[in-house]
């Protein structure tokens, strides 16, 4: 799915950039609940209040609830870090509808989803991670409470990720081959069973993503779902909660976007939107920030001072000079 355009409204904005010095009045900024979104939402704080003089405050959030907000109330004002393939009919309608606009493109080269297994069960196993040869064998990947049973490691509520999981589940018929899904409960109790797992050299097979400092420090291998994507099914029932008949599906690669309000879009000093609609970086970069992060027992804040302090040479393309010594005299 291409994503490159931008709408009208944000190039006319951006056209203005650097030629306006308007005020920015407060606003707040989605942080998912995950690392490189924390990160970025600390980046784009630290960036617009120190460069451009906003009063940005950070609000947590989760995917559903956060993108739903922004569409229909307009709050928060920016979501750095959207997977909008995971609400595509939800980030349609307000793009069709003038509710929200979509500016850069946050991960250059797209977000990775899907359900992983770890390498050294691979080099046991040879052809493990195709999801045929995992259905057959459910007593290599025994459930926690209930050993006679292989488990899939889904996400916490609020996730799209989870429901995809739940829905995929359904699709492949997992109950009838002999495993059950497994709920984490949170962020923590997901990144605790890859790690329990790991260090115990045991068995694990779930839902997990990059770009993440976990996946870096934890050579995982992805699922092969045998087919390539249906987007058109991912819409109609894949990503769908409630949908009943859900198909076997592949997950795409994910098109990560800066989301803003529309009502924002228009008002905000035009030099704001042009940071908001260059400011992009690839797994690379930050994988090796959240590995920094996770390293030091780093916040967002500082994960974003970091950066700031180590990437100058990228984050100076995304400001007008102006900007960019002000956000300096700030580290």
């Amino acid at each position: 799915m291409k994503r490159s355009y931008l709408s009208a409204s944000a190039l006319a904005l951006m056209a203005l950039a650097g030629t306006a010095s308007a005020d920015c009045s407060n606003l707040t900024i989605a942080s998912m609940n995950w690392q490189s979104a924390e990160l970025m939402a600390s980046l784009d704080q630290f960036i617009l209040n120190e460069g451009y003089g906003c009063d940005a405050e950070i609000v947590v959030g989760d995917t559903v609830p956060s993108i739903t907000s922004l569409v229909e109330k307009g709050e928060p004002e920016v979501i750095p870090e959207a997977w909008v393939d995971l609400m595509p009919e939800l980030v349609a309608s307000g793009l069709k509808d003038g509710k929200i606009v979509e500016l850069a493109r946050s991960l250059s080269d797209g977000g990775q989803q899907g359900w992983f297994i770890p390498r050294y069960m691979l080099d046991e196993h040879p052809n493990l991670n195709k999801i045929e040869e995992i259905l057959a064998h459910p007593e290599l990947f025994p459930a926690p409470e209930d050993p006679g049973k292989g488990a899939v490691y889904n996400g916490p509520a609020g996730w799209g990720g989870t429901v995809v999981t739940t829905q995929l589940a359904k699709a492949f018929d997992i109950e009838g081959h002999g495993f059950s899904l497994v709920d984490t409960g949170s962020a923590a109790g997901l990144d605790g069973s890859i790690a329990k797992a790991y260090e115990q050299k045991a068995p694990w097979l779930g839902f997990y993503w990059a770009p993440t400092s976990l996946l870096g420090k934890y050579d995982m291998v992805p699922v092969d779902f045998g087919m390539e994507n249906d987007m058109a099914e991912w819409k109609r029932c894949t990503s769908v909660a409630d949908c009943a008949d859900p198909k076997p599906n592949a997950f795409p690669v994910d098109n990560v976007f800066t989301l803003v309000s529309k009502e924002f879009a228009d008002a905000a000093d035009p030099g704001v939107i042009d940071y908001l609609s260059k400011r992009s970086w690839d797994n690379g970069t930050v994988n090796k920030m959240m590995a920094w992060m996770t390293d030091n027992q780093a916040i967002g804040e500082e994960g974003a001072r970091e950066f700031l302090r180590t990437h100058e040479e990228m984050w100076t393309q995304w400001v007008s000079p102006e900007a960019a010594e002000k956000i300096k005299a700030a580290l």
